[in-house]
């Protein structure tokens, strides 16, 4: 099979690789497209995120979806055909986190993309077959592909209580702002508005259904918000960016008594807050690692047609030409809001 090998920082070759091979409790999957994530930029610019060093040969890629075409002895709840979407942690299943529920905060994770971890920039991969979500007739391989992302964006919905009544302010429309802004209106809340400096991301938040956009390098965007939401400000701001601007920007935004979820990473890990105005406002701060239990519901939010992953998308590479995707993703950033790599297609 061919496999997409990075070698080097900033350097990534189309390798052969032998299928795989099933154990027992697995799948061989043949992969139909994967979408190229920001840590998989981060990776490929830099060689490493926090404690995470990529030691080459290494493959990337973690937003998965394909056509199941073997069996691994012990499978019942799939069969050859079937159409799944990956979800790319595997956890123990024996600690407290496990145990609890909590499986996200497994520390024994075996994560696709995260070093020592290969990803999924690759024509077949074999996996769990619990981690393996069969989608309906109507939703794509190109979208069970970004199921992933929209389920950080649903975790973030729920760990602020979104549901209708509410209004939401989230930073940044980069991919996961983007599907916190599908997951928010999903779950009923009334308006959402989205913050960011870059124009072409913010036209995509438009064009999803944001009900009012604002570019914070040329506007204020403490006094837009306040004008556009009344009363006391949101209920809920999501942050998806790590600048420290937008998070105390946020503190000043949300309602007293309302609730900051933060998912996105800074550079330097670090944020500095302006407390005594989040503690004035007794404000509740969440934060987001991945997700947990949210795979079926944001496929069968996507079948139901509450969520419109395919307009997300807006540039599409193959996998021989992925040197060319990822350096484009580096460069351009402020026009590429989502790439997909096709690998198979609607296989």
């Amino acid at each position: 099979m061919k496999v997409a090998v990075m070698e080097g920082i900033g350097h990534i070759e189309i390798q052969e690789r032998p299928i795989p091979e099933i154990k027992a409790g697995e799948v061989l999957i043949r992969i139909g497209y994967v979408g190229i994530c920001g840590s998989d930029v981060h990776y490929f610019e830099t060689g490493a995120i926090g404690d995470f060093v990529v030691e080459p040969p290494f493959v990337l890629g973690h937003e998965a979806a394909g056509v199941v075409v073997a069996l691994g002895s012990g499978v019942e709840n799939l069969k050859v055909g079937d159409r799944v979407a990956l979800e790319p942690g595997k956890t123990c299943g024996h600690c407290e986190f496990c145990r609890s529920g909590k499986y996200n905060l497994c520390p024994s994770v075996q994560f696709f993309a995260t070093p020592p971890y290969d990803g999924v920039f690759q024509e077949y991969v074999s996996y769990d077959a619990s981690m393996c979500f069969k989608l309906p007739d109507d939703v794509s391989l190109m979208e069970g592909a970004l199921i992933e992302p929209l389920a950080v964006g649903f975790h973030a919905a729920n760990q602020a209580d979104a549901h209708i009544g509410k209004n939401a302010v989230v930073f940044g429309s980069g991919c996961i702002g983007l599907m916190s802004l599908l997951a928010l209106k999903a779950e009923g809340v009334t308006d959402v508005y989205v913050v960011d400096v870059m124009d072409r991301r913010l036209e995509k938040a438009a064009e999803l259904g944001a009900s009012a956009v604002v570019n914070s390098s040329r506007e204020d965007a403490i006094g837009k918000i306040a004008e556009i939401a009344g009363g006391y400000g949101v209920d809920i701001a999501i942050d998806t960016s790590g600048a420290d601007a937008a998070i105390n920007q946020a503190i000043r935004m949300v309602k007293p008594g309302g609730t900051i979820v933060c998912v996105g990473y800074s550079k330097s890990g670090k944020v500095t807050l302006d407390m005594s105005v989040a503690l004035n406002k007794e404000i509740t701060f969440r934060t987001v690692f991945r997700y947990r239990h949210i795979y079926p519901m944001a496929i069968a939010a996507v079948a139901s047609g509450k969520v419109n992953l395919k307009d997300v998308v807006t540039d599409k590479f193959m996998l021989s030409d992925i040197q060319e995707a990822m350096e484009r993703s580096v460069s351009d950033k402020a026009d590429i809001v989502k790439a997909v790599i096709e690998v198979a297609g609607e296989c």
